[in-house]
């Protein structure tokens, strides 16, 4: 994506916003595996930034969410497979939400992933609007959905083989037993949500999303979907644990597996070094991660 920022209101111009998209010969999960690979990294950052957390020397810029996700991404670039914008932290900016998703976006390198979470998923023509926002606006590589109103509405997110979908399968938080594990035909709902999208994965481009306080889900899921991405959040201030995470959200190549953190590595420190600060925690669990993947798979082909 190009983009320029104004000089004198730090905004993009919307003069120059060509969209320019890259064509990608390959499906969304042959995108994963290649992205892993090419960034030895299984580390996805939640830029999860709520601008009430930033160090406040950066509330003097224009966008001060941008600048410190401005940062945080030139710290880290190298070191992860992918970036996810939990979208509620800059729908809640008003104004300055498209302004400030294109920005950071623009600053993503375009080889790395770029997940934008919003949790969509409505009747077949709502969905299609935010399709056209999440995958055609903004144009990140894959979205998260949820599956209670079925496939039509999960279709407008589909279209395109190198832009995926994260389906919500078994998620980290306490609230997820009220619905998530009910028996449905004999086994917990979140089973049958998997069985479901496996049959939607005609185009490659269906994953799901487990939550890493649940290692014994994770297992399972894995054993039910072998060959689809997983987007495995809940490490770091929600307590999960990422051993379990690495050993059992993995493919059998040691792929596959999206682990991601938020608040443990943007705000390792609240003063103006809260960059190299991300810089070092991000470094330390992608190197954990690696040493997880070399105990329990094979050398990586």
């Amino acid at each position: 994506m190009l983009r320029t920022i104004c000089r004198e209101t730090g905004r993009a111009d919307l003069q120059s916003l060509p969209i320019t998209r890259k064509f990608y010969p390959m499906n969304f999960t042959q995108r994963v595996r290649t992205v892993q690979r090419s960034s030895n990294s299984l580390l996805c950052i939640g830029l999860d930034t709520d601008i009430n957390s930033i160090p406040r020397f950066l509330h003097t810029h224009v966008d001060p969410v941008f600048e410190f996700n401005r940062r945080i991404i030139e710290a880290t670039k190298d070191l992860v497979c992918a970036y996810k914008l939990n979208l509620a932290f800059y729908e809640a900016l008003g104004e300055n939400t498209w302004y400030t998703v294109h920005q950071t976006l623009a600053a993503i390198p375009e080889e790395l992933l770029t997940i934008g979470d919003a949790k969509r998923g409505d009747i077949g023509n709502s969905s299609e609007m935010y399709a056209k926002l999440l995958m055609h606006d903004y144009e990140f590589t894959a979205t998260t959905i949820h599956p209670y109103m079925g496939f039509d509405s999960i279709v407008p997110f589909l279209k395109n083989p190198a832009q995926g979908v994260f389906v919500l399968a078994v998620t980290s938080n306490p609230g997820a037993r009220d619905f998530q594990y009910l028996p449905v035909r004999g086994k917990p709902l979140y089973e049958q949500i998997i069985r479901k999208v496996r049959t939607w994965n005609a185009k490659k481009n269906c994953g799901l999303v487990v939550g890493a306080t649940r290692p014994k889900e994770i297992r399972r899921v894995r054993t039910l979907a072998p060959d689809l991405p997983l987007l495995i959040p809940g490490v770091g201030a929600q307590g999960g644990d990422l051993k379990a995470a690495v050993r059992y959200g993995c493919d059998a190549k040691g792929e596959l597996a999206l682990v991601n953190l938020s608040r443990s590595i943007l705000y390792a420190s609240h003063g103006e070094d809260f960059a190299a600060a991300a810089r070092a925690s991000a470094t330390a669990i992608r190197d954990d991660i690696n040493r997880y993947r070399t105990q329990f798979f094979s050398p990586r082909r």
